[in-house]
Protein backbone atom coordinates (compact mmCIF):
# COMPACT_ATOMS: atom_id res chain seq x y z
CA UNK A 1 0.00 0.00 0.00
CA UNK A 2 1.75 2.85 -1.38
CA UNK A 3 1.16 6.37 0.35
CA UNK A 4 2.92 8.18 -2.06
CA UNK A 5 0.45 7.52 -4.74
CA UNK A 6 -2.59 8.49 -3.58
CA UNK A 7 -4.32 10.14 -6.36
CA UNK A 8 -3.19 7.97 -9.03
CA UNK A 9 -5.43 7.52 -11.51
CA UNK A 10 -7.49 4.48 -12.09
CA UNK A 11 -8.64 1.74 -14.69
CA UNK A 12 -12.27 1.04 -15.73
CA UNK A 13 -13.45 -2.61 -14.48
CA UNK A 14 -14.40 -5.60 -16.74
CA UNK A 15 -17.91 -6.84 -17.12
CA UNK A 16 -19.70 -8.39 -14.90
CA UNK A 17 -18.22 -12.08 -14.40
CA UNK A 18 -21.13 -15.02 -15.08
CA UNK A 19 -20.42 -18.29 -12.82
CA UNK A 20 -18.10 -19.10 -10.95
CA UNK A 21 -15.22 -16.46 -9.54
CA UNK A 22 -11.72 -16.95 -11.53
CA UNK A 23 -8.86 -18.45 -9.79
CA UNK A 24 -5.73 -16.19 -10.28
CA UNK A 25 -2.72 -16.43 -11.29
CA UNK A 26 0.56 -17.56 -8.65
CA UNK A 27 3.75 -15.66 -9.44
CA UNK A 28 7.22 -16.84 -7.77
CA UNK A 29 7.71 -15.63 -4.51
CA UNK A 30 11.09 -14.59 -5.57
CA UNK A 31 9.09 -12.14 -8.19
CA UNK A 32 6.56 -11.05 -5.10
CA UNK A 33 10.17 -10.15 -2.92
CA UNK A 34 11.12 -8.20 -5.61
CA UNK A 35 8.37 -6.22 -6.44
CA UNK A 36 7.82 -5.43 -2.08
CA UNK A 37 11.72 -4.38 -2.35
CA UNK A 38 10.08 -1.27 -4.92
CA UNK A 39 7.69 -0.38 -2.61
CA UNK A 40 8.28 3.09 -1.11
CA UNK A 41 9.54 2.61 2.52
CA UNK A 42 7.96 3.17 5.63
CA UNK A 43 4.72 3.07 3.54
CA UNK A 44 3.49 0.60 5.82
CA UNK A 45 4.00 -0.13 9.49
CA UNK A 46 5.00 -4.14 9.89
CA UNK A 47 3.64 -5.53 13.46
CA UNK A 48 2.88 -9.51 14.45
CA UNK A 49 3.56 -10.16 10.67
CA UNK A 50 0.83 -7.63 9.35
CA UNK A 51 1.45 -4.62 7.58
CA UNK A 52 -0.57 -1.66 9.13
CA UNK A 53 -1.75 1.18 7.29
CA UNK A 54 -0.27 4.49 9.56
CA UNK A 55 -3.03 6.92 8.68
CA UNK A 56 -4.99 8.63 11.14
CA UNK A 57 -9.26 8.69 11.16
CA UNK A 58 -9.40 12.22 8.96
CA UNK A 59 -6.92 10.62 6.52
CA UNK A 60 -8.54 7.70 5.86
CA UNK A 61 -11.66 9.09 5.72
CA UNK A 62 -10.50 11.41 2.93
CA UNK A 63 -8.41 8.74 1.19
CA UNK A 64 -12.15 6.63 0.80
CA UNK A 65 -14.24 9.67 -0.30
CA UNK A 66 -11.59 10.44 -3.07
CA UNK A 67 -11.88 7.25 -4.48
CA UNK A 68 -14.13 7.43 -8.07
CA UNK A 69 -17.27 5.39 -7.51
CA UNK A 70 -16.80 3.33 -10.17
CA UNK A 71 -13.09 2.21 -9.39
CA UNK A 72 -12.34 -1.55 -9.11
CA UNK A 73 -13.31 -3.29 -5.66
CA UNK A 74 -11.13 -2.75 -2.94
CA UNK A 75 -11.94 -3.62 0.99
CA UNK A 76 -10.63 -2.22 4.16
CA UNK A 77 -9.71 -4.48 7.19
CA UNK A 78 -9.43 -3.18 10.75
CA UNK A 79 -7.86 -5.93 12.92
CA UNK A 80 -8.09 -6.55 16.20
CA UNK A 81 -6.26 -8.28 19.10
CA UNK A 82 -9.07 -11.03 18.54
CA UNK A 83 -8.25 -11.15 14.28
CA UNK A 84 -4.39 -11.32 15.26
CA UNK A 85 -5.24 -14.56 17.91
CA UNK A 86 -6.91 -15.96 15.73
CA UNK A 87 -4.26 -15.60 12.44
CA UNK A 88 -1.23 -16.39 14.72
CA UNK A 89 -2.91 -19.26 16.77
CA UNK A 90 -5.78 -20.88 14.49
CA UNK A 91 -6.24 -19.80 11.08
CA UNK A 92 -3.21 -19.32 9.02
CA UNK A 93 -5.57 -20.09 6.07
CA UNK A 94 -6.75 -16.56 6.71
CA UNK A 95 -3.85 -14.79 5.84
CA UNK A 96 -4.63 -13.94 2.15
CA UNK A 97 -7.67 -12.01 3.10
CA UNK A 98 -5.66 -9.94 5.27
CA UNK A 99 -2.77 -9.24 2.89
CA UNK A 100 -5.13 -8.51 0.06
CA UNK A 101 -6.71 -5.25 1.81
CA UNK A 102 -6.50 -1.78 0.28
CA UNK A 103 -5.94 -0.44 4.11
CA UNK A 104 -5.11 -2.73 7.34
CA UNK A 105 -6.25 -0.06 9.86
CA UNK A 106 -5.25 -0.84 13.64
CA UNK A 107 -8.85 -1.87 15.64
CA UNK A 108 -6.97 -1.55 19.03
CA UNK A 109 -5.67 0.54 21.72
CA UNK A 110 -3.93 -2.75 23.39
CA UNK A 111 -2.35 -3.26 19.83
CA UNK A 112 -1.20 0.55 19.52
CA UNK A 113 0.33 0.40 22.96
CA UNK A 114 2.01 -2.93 22.44
CA UNK A 115 3.51 -1.65 19.31
CA UNK A 116 4.67 1.94 21.14
CA UNK A 117 6.67 -0.21 23.51
CA UNK A 118 8.99 -1.46 20.39
CA UNK A 119 9.16 1.69 18.50
CA UNK A 120 6.28 1.18 16.00
CA UNK A 121 3.15 4.15 15.69
CA UNK A 122 -0.05 3.30 14.94
CA UNK A 123 -2.64 4.89 14.67
CA UNK A 124 -5.84 3.64 16.05
CA UNK A 125 -8.81 3.97 13.41
CA UNK A 126 -11.46 1.60 14.43
CA UNK A 127 -14.39 -0.01 12.35
CA UNK A 128 -16.92 1.34 14.31
CA UNK A 129 -15.49 5.09 14.47
CA UNK A 130 -14.70 5.23 10.55
CA UNK A 131 -18.11 4.07 10.17
CA UNK A 132 -19.35 6.70 11.85
CA UNK A 133 -17.11 9.25 10.27
CA UNK A 134 -18.73 7.60 6.57
CA UNK A 135 -22.39 8.02 7.62
CA UNK A 136 -22.35 11.53 8.92
CA UNK A 137 -20.08 13.13 7.03
CA UNK A 138 -19.20 11.51 3.73
CA UNK A 139 -21.87 9.19 2.54
CA UNK A 140 -24.23 11.51 0.38
CA UNK A 141 -28.24 10.42 0.16
CA UNK A 142 -27.88 9.70 -3.41
CA UNK A 143 -25.04 7.34 -2.95
CA UNK A 144 -25.08 3.58 -3.74
CA UNK A 145 -24.75 1.59 -0.45
CA UNK A 146 -24.81 -1.67 0.07
CA UNK A 147 -25.01 -4.24 3.66
CA UNK A 148 -24.34 -7.54 4.03
CA UNK A 149 -25.93 -8.90 7.29
CA UNK A 150 -27.73 -7.46 9.91
CA UNK A 151 -31.67 -7.18 10.35
CA UNK A 152 -34.08 -5.15 8.16
CA UNK A 153 -34.88 -3.40 11.55
CA UNK A 154 -30.93 -1.87 12.05
CA UNK A 155 -31.28 -1.30 8.22
CA UNK A 156 -34.55 0.60 8.27
CA UNK A 157 -32.81 2.87 11.30
CA UNK A 158 -30.15 3.70 9.60
CA UNK A 159 -31.87 4.55 6.09
CA UNK A 160 -34.13 7.02 8.46
CA UNK A 161 -31.87 8.48 10.68
CA UNK A 162 -28.86 9.09 7.36
CA UNK A 163 -31.67 10.00 5.13
CA UNK A 164 -30.42 7.06 2.63
CA UNK A 165 -32.28 6.74 -0.81
CA UNK A 166 -30.12 4.00 -2.41
CA UNK A 167 -29.74 1.16 -0.14
CA UNK A 168 -29.37 -2.23 -0.64
CA UNK A 169 -29.41 -5.21 1.97
CA UNK A 170 -29.18 -9.28 2.11
CA UNK A 171 -28.67 -10.83 5.30
CA UNK A 172 -27.22 -14.30 4.68
CA UNK A 173 -28.12 -17.20 6.66
CA UNK A 174 -26.09 -17.90 10.00
CA UNK A 175 -23.10 -20.25 9.19
CA UNK A 176 -23.25 -19.08 5.66
CA UNK A 177 -19.48 -19.22 5.42
CA UNK A 178 -19.22 -23.13 5.13
CA UNK A 179 -21.65 -23.21 2.55
CA UNK A 180 -20.02 -22.66 -0.70
CA UNK A 181 -23.05 -21.95 -2.34
CA UNK A 182 -23.98 -19.69 0.19
CA UNK A 183 -21.08 -18.29 0.58
CA UNK A 184 -20.78 -17.45 -3.42
CA UNK A 185 -24.39 -16.08 -2.83
CA UNK A 186 -23.00 -13.37 -0.48
CA UNK A 187 -19.84 -12.61 -2.90
CA UNK A 188 -22.45 -12.29 -5.55
CA UNK A 189 -24.80 -10.04 -3.68
CA UNK A 190 -22.18 -7.25 -2.97
CA UNK A 191 -20.61 -7.79 -6.72
CA UNK A 192 -24.28 -7.32 -8.47
CA UNK A 193 -25.21 -4.12 -6.28
CA UNK A 194 -22.09 -2.25 -7.77
CA UNK A 195 -22.38 0.33 -4.42
CA UNK A 196 -19.68 2.89 -3.81
CA UNK A 197 -20.04 1.61 0.00
CA UNK A 198 -20.37 -1.74 0.84
CA UNK A 199 -20.54 -2.37 4.96
CA UNK A 200 -19.94 -5.99 5.06
CA UNK A 201 -21.44 -6.92 8.93
CA UNK A 202 -21.31 -10.58 9.04
CA UNK A 203 -18.55 -11.24 11.90
CA UNK A 204 -15.08 -11.82 11.35
CA UNK A 205 -13.37 -14.26 9.70
CA UNK A 206 -16.48 -14.17 7.77
CA UNK A 207 -16.61 -10.78 6.13
CA UNK A 208 -13.11 -10.73 5.27
CA UNK A 209 -13.80 -13.79 3.17
CA UNK A 210 -16.21 -12.25 1.42
CA UNK A 211 -14.18 -9.19 1.10
CA UNK A 212 -11.60 -11.68 -0.41
CA UNK A 213 -14.10 -13.38 -3.32
CA UNK A 214 -15.42 -10.00 -3.97
CA UNK A 215 -11.81 -8.72 -4.97
CA UNK A 216 -11.12 -11.62 -7.25
CA UNK A 217 -14.50 -11.40 -8.89
CA UNK A 218 -14.46 -9.35 -12.57
CA UNK A 219 -16.64 -6.34 -12.64
CA UNK A 220 -16.70 -5.74 -8.82
CA UNK A 221 -16.54 -2.21 -7.87
CA UNK A 222 -16.68 0.51 -5.00
CA UNK A 223 -15.12 0.36 -1.45
CA UNK A 224 -15.54 -2.55 0.65
CA UNK A 225 -15.55 -2.19 4.83
CA UNK A 226 -15.09 -5.00 6.98
CA UNK A 227 -16.62 -3.76 9.86
CA UNK A 228 -18.03 -6.33 12.07
CA UNK A 229 -21.29 -4.57 15.08
CA UNK A 230 -20.52 -1.15 13.70
CA UNK A 231 -24.24 -1.28 11.99
CA UNK A 232 -25.65 -2.11 15.32
CA UNK A 233 -23.89 0.95 17.11
CA UNK A 234 -25.25 3.60 14.88
CA UNK A 235 -28.89 2.40 15.16
CA UNK A 236 -28.59 2.28 18.28
CA UNK A 237 -28.83 -1.42 19.14
CA UNK A 238 -25.67 -1.68 20.95
CA UNK A 239 -23.65 0.98 23.17
CA UNK A 240 -20.50 2.05 22.46
CA UNK A 241 -17.96 2.34 25.62
CA UNK A 242 -17.58 6.30 26.71
CA UNK A 243 -14.89 7.69 24.77
CA UNK A 244 -12.66 7.74 28.56
CA UNK A 245 -13.16 4.26 28.54
CA UNK A 246 -12.10 3.74 25.12
CA UNK A 247 -8.90 6.04 25.69
CA UNK A 248 -7.80 3.61 28.74
CA UNK A 249 -7.47 0.71 26.54
CA UNK A 250 -10.68 -0.49 28.52
CA UNK A 251 -13.45 -1.20 25.95
CA UNK A 252 -12.95 -4.44 26.04
CA UNK A 253 -14.14 -4.79 29.66
CA UNK A 254 -16.45 -2.55 29.00
CA UNK A 255 -18.44 -5.07 26.29
CA UNK A 256 -17.68 -7.91 28.53
CA UNK A 257 -19.79 -6.31 31.25
CA UNK A 258 -22.29 -5.35 28.80
CA UNK A 259 -22.30 -9.01 27.05
CA UNK A 260 -20.81 -11.76 29.76
CA UNK A 261 -22.49 -14.72 27.74
CA UNK A 262 -21.44 -14.18 24.51
CA UNK A 263 -17.78 -12.61 25.85
CA UNK A 264 -16.10 -13.74 28.07
CA UNK A 265 -14.37 -16.26 26.24
CA UNK A 266 -12.90 -13.97 23.78
CA UNK A 267 -11.61 -11.33 26.66
CA UNK A 268 -10.60 -13.99 29.24
CA UNK A 269 -9.34 -17.14 27.43
CA UNK A 270 -8.00 -16.12 23.44
CA UNK A 271 -7.74 -12.33 24.24
CA UNK A 272 -4.70 -12.50 26.53
CA UNK A 273 -2.56 -14.89 24.45
CA UNK A 274 -1.57 -11.64 22.36
CA UNK A 275 0.97 -11.06 25.32
CA UNK A 276 2.84 -14.00 24.35
CA UNK A 277 2.19 -13.72 20.58
CA UNK A 278 3.63 -10.49 20.81
CA UNK A 279 6.72 -11.99 23.36
CA UNK A 280 7.47 -14.37 21.12
CA UNK A 281 7.37 -11.98 17.89
CA UNK A 282 10.00 -10.19 19.25
CA UNK A 283 12.16 -12.85 20.33
CA UNK A 284 12.34 -14.46 16.43
CA UNK A 285 11.94 -11.15 14.89
CA UNK A 286 9.60 -9.48 12.16
CA UNK A 287 8.85 -10.65 8.80
CA UNK A 288 9.06 -14.52 9.90
CA UNK A 289 6.13 -15.80 7.26
CA UNK A 290 7.06 -17.10 4.00
CA UNK A 291 6.50 -15.05 1.01
CA UNK A 292 3.21 -14.83 -0.35
CA UNK A 293 2.26 -15.30 -4.03
CA UNK A 294 1.48 -12.52 -6.74
CA UNK A 295 -2.20 -12.92 -5.73
CA UNK A 296 -1.68 -12.17 -2.33
CA UNK A 297 1.06 -9.44 -2.50
CA UNK A 298 -0.20 -5.58 -1.44
CA UNK A 299 -2.13 -3.21 -3.90
CA UNK A 300 -1.50 0.40 -3.85
CA UNK A 301 -3.81 2.67 -2.15
CA UNK A 302 -4.46 4.46 -5.58
CA UNK A 303 -5.12 1.06 -7.18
Amino acid sequence: MSLANLNMPFHASSPVMQGAIPMPAVTAPSQVRAARSTAPRNAEVEFLELDFTPIDLSRALETVLERPASAPFKYIVTPNVDHVVRLLRRRSDLWPAYRDAWMTLCDSRILARLAHGDGRELPVVTGSDLTLQLFEQGIAPEDSVAILGGTEATVAKIVERFGLRDVRHYNPPMGFIRDPRETARAVRFVVDAKARYSFLAVGSPQQEIVARGVAKARGAQGIGFCIGASLEFLSGEQERAPAMIQQMSLEWFFRLCSNPQRMWRRYLIEGPQIFRIHQAWRRRGPSMLPALPAENARTPLHG
